[in-house]
C-alpha cells in the first residue's frame, strides 16, 4: 500500500519504490487534479541527486502528460524549496519533487504540494491514497522525448532566477558584503549546492564546498545535518580557520551548523538564535510556531518579549499552517526545518542558512557566543533523542500500551500534562518533557527528552525504553 506521511511517500528503492508504483502515484495525483477541476494549469516536477531520481521524475512527467496535463521539467536537479517557490510564485496547482529528504541512501520518495506552495495536507495525502487504491485498469503514458517534441512536456531553463532573487531581497547585503564571512559549505552530495552558493558569492562572502559531487551513497553516511555526520565539517572549520560550517540535506530542506571552535550547532539553538535575532535586532513582532518536539526555549524567548510560542504536531504542514494563522516570524522543528514569514509556506534552508550568515553579520559574534548570551538570560536547555528500530509485529504491542491503555513510566517526577495528539508527549512541572511517537517517515521509535541537563534527559529516556522493553 502507498502512504504519504509527514513528508510525503517514501519508500525502499527496488522493493515498493519501483517504475509501477511510482506511475501509480502519477496516475492518482492526476486523477486527483481532474477530480478538483485543477488541470488547466502545468505542474512542476522537481527531483533531488539520489538514484534514481531523475528517472521517477519522468515517469511521472510521462503519465500527467499523457493525461492531459502540461508538465514543467526541471532540466537539473533542484532543492524542495524551489518547488514550493515555483508553485507559489507562479500560482500553481500542484508541484511534485522526488526525493527521500535525509532518509538512507536505499530510499526515494515523491513530494507533493498544493496551491501557495504548501505541503500536501492531510485531507489531499487520504483522498490521494484512496484514489491509487482504487485503480484497477493499466496507467497509461506518453514516451517521455515524444512528449517535450509535441510540448506537453516543457523544460525550465532558468528555475532559479526568481527563487534566488527573491531571498536576496530579504537579507541586507550591505551587511553581508561588509563582514566578508569565511564559510565552508558541506552540501551532503544534495541538490541545495547551487543556490545557496550563489547567495552567498553575490554577498561577496568566501564560500568553500565539500561533499560536492553526485554520490548516489551519500558518502556512505545519512544526507542529514546531525553531529554523527558532520564531524569531517567539523574538523576542517577549525582546520581552515573558517567562521563557520554550513550543511544542508539531500533536498535542502534541512540545517545543521557548526561553529569556528568545531562545536555542533543543532537545529533547536538555530531556531532559538534566529527568532532571538529577528525580534531582539531586527525589531520584528510576532509569535513563534514549533512542533511538539522542539525546545521550550522558544516560548521563553516569546514570553520575554511580550509573545507566544504555539505548540503543533509533528509535520511541517501545521507548522506552516499555524504561521499564517497567527501571523508569526519564524516557525521551525528540530529536525532542522524551518521558515520565515514573508518566504515560503515549507522548509527553506537555502533562506534559512542565508539568515544565519546575516544574523552572524550584524550581531558580530560567533555562534557559540550568540548561544551564551541565550543561555545566560533564559537557562539551559539540552535536547536528547534517541531513535529506536523494533520488530514490525511490536508497534501493536507499543499502541496497545501507550496510547490505548495511556500507561506510562515512573519518571520521579511530577507530570503536570499528557498530550496524546501526536504520539504521548509527558510534560513536567520544571519545564522538561518527553515524548514518543512513531516516525512518519521511517520505521522507528523516535523518543525526544528536554531538561536543564543531559543527564535528566537521558534517565526520562531509558524510563520510556525500559517500560516499553526496547
Amino acid at each position: 500500500m502507498i502512504k504519504f506521511g509527514t513528508g510525503g511517500w517514501r519508500a525502499v528503492i527496488g522493493y515498493d519504490f519501483i517504475c509501477d508504483n511510482i506511475r501509480l502515484v502519477a496516475e492518482g495525483i492526476l486523477r486527483l487534479a481532474k477530480e478538483q477541476g485543477k488541470t488547466d494549469k502545468p505542474i512542476i516536477i522537481g527531483h533531488d541527486r539520489r538514484f534514481l531520481s531523475i528517472g521517477a521524475a519522468k515517469w511521472v512527467a510521462e503519465v500527467l502528460a499523457e493525461g492531459g496535463i502540461e508538465v514543467w521539467f526541471l532540466n537539473r536537479s533542484a532543492p524542495t524549496p524551489l518547488i514550493m517557490h515555483t508553485v507559489k510564485d507562479k500560482g500553481l496547482y500542484f508541484g511534485i519533487e522526488i526525493t527521500a529528504s535525509h532518509n538512507p541512501a536505499n530510499y526515494n520518495g515523491i513530494k507533493l504540494f498544493v496551491e501557495e506552495g504548501r505541503d500536501a495536507p492531510l485531507e489531499v495525502t487520504e483522498r490521494l491514497e484512496k484514489i491509487i487504491e482504487d485503480i484497477d485498469t493499466p496507467v497509461e503514458f506518453v514516451d517521455f522525448d515524444s512528449a517535450v517534441e509535441q510540448g506537453k512536456i516543457v523544460y525550465l531553463h532558468s528555475p532559479f532566477n526568481k527563487f534566488l532573487d527573491d531571498i536576496i531581497c530579504l537579507l541586507d547585503m550591505k551587511a553581508l558584503r561588509d563582514r566578508g564571512l569565511r564559510v565552508l559549505f558541506d552540501t551532503m552530495h544534495g541538490s541545495g549546492a547551487y543556490p545557496l552558493q550563489v547567495i552567498l558569492h553575490t554577498a561577496r562572502c568566501t564560500i568553500d564546498t565539500i561533499n560536492l559531487n553526485k554520490d548516489a551513497y551519500f558518502g556512505g553516511q545519512m544526507p542529514a545535518p546531525t553531529e554523527q555526520t558532520l564531524s569531517t565539517l567539523s574538523d576542517m572549520v577549525i582546520k581552515g580557520d573558517y567562521d563557520f560550517g554550513i550543511a544542508m540535506d539531500g533536498d535542502g530542506d534541512r540545517l545543521g551548523i557548526v561553529d569556528k571552535n568545531g562545536r555542533y550547532i543543532d537545529a533547536n539553538e538555530t531556531l532559538c538564535m534566529l527568532y532571538y535575532y529577528l525580534i531582539k535586532y531586527k525589531g520584528w513582532k510576532g509569535a513563534v510556531v514549533r512542533n511538539l518536539a522542539t525546545t521550550h526555549m522558544l516560548d521563553k524567548i516569546a514570553e520575554s518579549f511580550g509573545e507566544k510560542c504555539y505548540e503543533v504536531p509533528v509535520g511541517f504542514k501545521y507548522i506552516s499552517s499555524k504561521l499564517e494563522e497567527v501571523d508569526a516570524v519564524l516557525g521551525g522543528e528540530s529536525s532542522g526545518g524551518l521558515t520565515v514569514r514573508g518566504h515560503i509556506f515549507g522548509k527553506d534552508s537555502v533562506y534559512a542558512a542565508s539568515l544565519f550568515c546575516e544574523m552572524i553579520s550584524v550581531v558580530g559574534k560567533s555562534p557559540t557566543e550568540i548561544l551564551e548570551e541565550l543561555e545566560a538570560e533564559y537557562g539551559k536547555y539540552v535536547m536528547v533523542e534517541d531513535n529506536l528500530h523494533f520488530a514490525p509485529e511490536y508497534k501493536a504491542v507499543i499502541n496497545g500500551i501507550i496510547f490505548d491503555e495511556k500507561k506510562l513510566p515512573d519518571f520521579g517526577k511530577t507530570v503536570v500534562k499528557v498530550n496524546y495528539e501526536d504520539g504521548c508527549k509527558v510534560y513536567f512541572e520544571d519545564d522538561s518533557f518527553v515524548i514518543c511517537r512513531f516516525s512518519g517517515t521511517e520505521p522507528l521509535l523516535r523518543i525526544f527528552a528536554e531538561s536543564s541537563n543531559e543527564e535528566t534527559s537521558r534517565r526520562y529516556i531509558t524510563a520510556f525504553r525500559d517500560f516499553l522493553k526496547i
